[in-house]
């Protein structure tokens, strides 16, 4: 293998761990007991965990949603290219789009989930959100009696974006969730600005998406 092929394809394996650190891990943290977890790996379809072939319909335009030069003004990082991709399991059709940044931990992944027409479900996407989201409407982060916050913090509600939303922080950086309508979307990101400035920058991304949605 060439020197080239082979960066390419480490960044391809560094653009995988990312965008599922800042999409899926978040919601794998909420589910606390086997069968949320179980329905956790449906939605997200890890493959370690989930071994059943699902089709992978064709994308759609998610990198539409949010333009390259507006994720570059945002993070003040240049972006070097966009990979789409889409996955269809449990009734749900996931669509992303992977923003690559120079600084790759300045890099940010949009996510979109909405009904699979190709194969319908009972269960929408906003029901998924409310049993996902619901317990944590008031919660608090939980302090074990050695004093230590329990593994993984509790989502923060934000108000004023869609019909609801949740941002939730990582150890790669946050991701902020939104609810419009029968669909919601994901906006991830990392650097190194504090929480804040980061939840900041996904507000004013999660916007733009939510204008073209």
């Amino acid at each position: 293998m060439q020197t080239g092929d082979l960066q390419l394809t480490i960044n391809e394996q560094q653009q995988t761990v990312l965008a599922e650190s800042l999409f899926l891990n978040d919601l794998l943290v909420m589910c606390r007991n086997v069968p949320l977890l179980l329905s956790c790996f449906l939605l997200i379809g890890l493959s370690a965990c989930n071994k059943r072939e699902t089709s992978s319909p064709a994308p759609r335009d998610v990198c539409g949603l949010i333009t390259l030069d507006e994720i570059q003004t945002t993070q003040g990082s240049p972006m070097s290219g966009t990979k789409n991709s889409a996955r269809s399991d449990g009734g749900f059709r996931v669509s992303q789009c992977f923003y690559t940044a120079t600084e790759f931990s300045k890099s940010v992944n949009l996510a979109v989930v909405q009904r699979d027409p190709a194969h319908p479900s009972k269960r929408s996407p906003r029901d998924f959100w409310k049993e996902k989201f619901d317990p944590y409407e008031n919660e608090q982060p939980q302090i074990h009696s050695g004093g230590e916050k329990e593994k993984g913090p509790a989502p923060k509600k934000i108000t004023g974006l869609g019909d609801e939303a949740y941002w939730v922080g990582n150890r790669f950086g946050g991701t902020l969730y939104v609810l419009k309508g029968d669909a919601f979307i994901s906006v991830g990101l990392g650097g190194t600005d504090d929480e804040e400035t980061k939840l900041k920058k996904a507000q004013v991304l999660a916007q733009k998406a939510l204008q073209r949605l």
